[in-house]
């Protein structure tokens, strides 16, 4: 059975380097591979020389269209990018998982009892006990193992931490514990860290995030069923399309912002609440239009901005994936740009009436278009009232666009991306 020090020689000696290329881009193998011994190192340093260790990666994802649509059933766009969560993993043959994660305390989960604890809501050991639970209910095997992790994906940066680490928590674990019968396959995985993030971290995300982190690439998903919804993964090249992928952390907080957080998902329900049902998806636009006189005086004008919003961004989405099929980028980057003027215009989630003071995803999107100058796309990226922005811009621009939002944002504020087409997985040998 193949060990940590195997595996180093392994990485050493370029045999994952195709894997790491598709992962992480042709120019990025050599940091990768870097990275990658760092992270065995790490493992040796806390555990030892295991035997039958493995390297697991958990992306992060970036929602490409479809702002605020998922709570009301309707259709997103979204992708894994090369951002990602990276560990070394390996059976301990105890009933506990050990986990060290590079700057965090180390941590332990029992397995002989898997209930949601009220002590590990907000931590990263109940999103663990959640996927080991999960995995459970299935009826497939889950051992102690051990794990050294370390992640790339920045604190608030909207491309989804918990996600990126609950799907290389399922990876881990499906390869080190493998099942004699069927594996799940990445939408089963996707609900599995849903469910660990709503009961145990509690935390009532939607499934978005854990299926862009899944599934990897582009993926075009209907949650007209949310318990089953309808999963697609665009066969789209990005590293075609002569743009670079951006995401620009504005440098505001997120604290405080429950309240406007849920008064998009309130308003919203409120109008499908004025026709007897419970989201916009099941009331037909003709309906909404036609009784938007009355809904003004019941609902508020805001309410049926974001209505409004609703049913323009759901068929985008659509559009936007329709495009991507078809290879037509410049449709797409128009799509892009028309999903960010609704978000400012109609859902208003640009900025928190409570702090009007604080406008700096509004600043940081004057920013961009100046820079863009008519060129590519930029949008709010995820719920919008503070973090971040996202933005494609022509490869020939990117050193400027990077230095004037970093000029006046900071450094280190622009973030760089691409989108892989591969998602959670255990990194294998060519």
């Amino acid at each position: 059975m193949k060990d940590c020090a195997y595996l180093a020689s392994a990485v050493e000696a370029g045999r994952f380097d195709a894997c790491l290329s598709a992962l992480y881009g042709a120019e990025g193998v050599k940091s990768a591979r870097q990275r990658a011994l760092g992270v065995i190192e790490g493992f040796v340093r806390s555990y030892g020389n295991s035997s039958g260790a493995v390297l697991v990666s958990g992306p992060g994802r970036t929602e490409l269209g479809g702002n605020h649509t998922d709570h009301q059933h309707g259709h997103v766009l979204c992708a894994s990018v090369d951002l990602d969560l990276l560990a070394c993993g390996a059976p301990n043959g105890s009933a506990v998982i050990r986990v060290c994660s590079e700057g965090y305390p180390p941590f332990t989960v029992d397995l002989d009892s898997l209930e949601p604890r009220p002590e590990e809501r907000n931590t990263s050991a109940g999103l663990v006990r959640g996927m080991a639970a999960g995995l459970r209910k299935l009826g497939l095997p889950v051992g102690g193992m051990d794990l050294y992790a370390v992640s790339q994906v920045p604190a608030g940066s909207g491309l989804s931490s918990s996600a990126a680490y609950e799907i290389l928590l399922g990876a881990a674990m499906r390869s080190l514990f493998p099942a004699a019968g069927t594996e799940p396959d990445a939408v089963a995985l996707a609900k599995l860290g849903q469910h660990a993030e709503n009961v145990y971290f509690g935390k009532p995300c939607g499934l978005m995030d854990q299926m862009g982190a899944a599934v990897g690439g582009a993926v075009a998903i209907d949650f007209a069923d949310p318990a089953d919804p309808a999963v697609e993964k665009l066969e789209y090249d990005f590293s075609r399309s002569g743009h670079a992928l951006c995401i620009v952390d504005s440098g505001s907080s997120h604290d405080d912002l429950t309240e406007d957080y849920a008064a998009v998902t309130r308003e919203m329900c409120a109008v499908a609440a004025y026709f007897g049902k419970t989201v916009l998806r099941q009331v037909p636009e003709a309906d909404f239009r036609a009784a938007l006189g009355t809904l003004r005086q019941d609902c508020g004008d805001r309410a049926v901005l974001r209505a409004r919003h609703f049913y323009a961004e759901d068929r985008r989405a659509v559009r936007e994936a329709e495009a991507l099929r078809l290879g037509d980028f410049d449709r797409f980057l128009a799509l892009v740009n028309d999903s960010g003027l609704s978000s400012v215009c109609d859902l208003q989630n640009i900025w928190s009436p409570a702090h009007p003071e604080q406008q700096a995803v509004s600043l940081a999107l004057s920013l961009a278009r100046e820079l863009l100058e008519g060129t590519g796309a930029a949008r709010v990226h995820g719920g919008g009232f503070a973090g971040t922005i996202q933005a494609f811009v022509p490869e020939a621009r990117l050193d400027k666009f990077k230095a004037g939002m970093e000029a006046v944002l900071g450094a280190g504020r622009c973030h760089v991306l691409h989108i892989r087409p591969v998602g959670g997985c255990v990194l294998w040998e060519d």
